[in-house]
């Protein structure tokens, strides 16, 4: 079945990564299912140059995977001496010096970061198996969408490296220090009820209705007015790294940037 960004001309079309824009609305596809949308380098750059071509139309990206599964996690290949034709293997990132093992693992980490942007909300859309870095993929969205049949794993630890693509700041946000660990170290798998009870996921959903259930968040997410989104996501972001006086202070600016906004009064 024909995934609902696929009627657009694409705005990117590379190494497993698709984007379209319907208006507000953007969509990442992850389109290689044969492999369960498993995770590369190149991937990495292609989700990253996606971040980055964005038009400022757009107030909404959802994030989905073609296929049975999300994103089953690392492209195994690259856990081989041979590795990734044409990449770097695991063994040459590892004997390069501090600064530039940093600097690969950031550039590794952008394909995940631009996704908690203040002028987008993001929207990913699970089902399947989303392990390791695509778990991380997931954790990377503002919201998440999953269907009845979603295996969320956290498998790095048994592979002896850790979570390093972005995942643990938002995975300990949104179900706490303590189950995050149980999580990370047991490398077990969460599925839907769990994902929503535990707040990795909004809404569970039967898997032919995961579509609809995405078109129908993605519909009123677009109907509030875009600046008032805005300062609203940049204060829930903002909220943990605050105390509660400093709270109520971004709170009363806020508000009087769109007070004034609505009035048609510059600052």
């Amino acid at each position: 079945m024909a995934t609902p960004d696929q009627d657009l001309a694409p705005v990117l079309d590379k190494d497993g990564v698709r984007l379209t824009v319907d208006d507000a609305i953007a969509t990442v596809t992850l389109t290689n299912p044969a492999k369960r949308n498993a995770q590369s380098p190149a991937l990495w750059r292609a989700l990253a140059e996606a971040g980055r071509l964005l038009p400022g139309s757009v107030r909404v990206v959802v994030l989905r995977g073609e296929g049975k599964s999300f994103s089953a996690g690392l492209d195994r290949q690259m856990f081989t001496p041979e590795g990734i034709p044409g990449e770097p293997t695991f063994t040459d990132i590892a004997r390069r010096d501090d600064a530039g093992l940093d600097a690969t693992i950031a550039e590794f980490q952008e394909a995940f970061t631009w996704w908690r942007r203040n002028d987008i909300v993001s929207v990913a859309a699970v089902q399947g198996h989303a392990i390791g870095a695509g778990f991380q993929l997931a954790l990377a969205c503002d919201l998440r969408i999953v269907a009845d049949d979603v295996q969320f794993a956290m498998r790095e630890t048994s592979l002896g490296i850790v979570p390093d693509l972005a995942g643990t700041h938002p995975l300990v946000g949104l179900v706490g220090y303590a189950r995050a660990l149980e999580i990370c170290v047991t490398g077990r798998f969460v599925g839907a009820q769990e994902s929503v009870s535990s707040g990795l996921a909004n809404l569970a959903v039967a898997g032919d209705e995961l579509d609809g259930a995405v078109r129908d968040l993605t519909a009123a997410l677009v109907a509030a007015p875009r600046d008032a989104v805005v300062e609203t996501k940049a204060l829930l972001s903002g909220a943990a790294g605050r105390s509660y006086d400093e709270q109520r202070s971004a709170e009363r600016a806020a508000q009087a940037r769109r007070l004034r906004d609505l009035a048609g009064i510059g600052e």
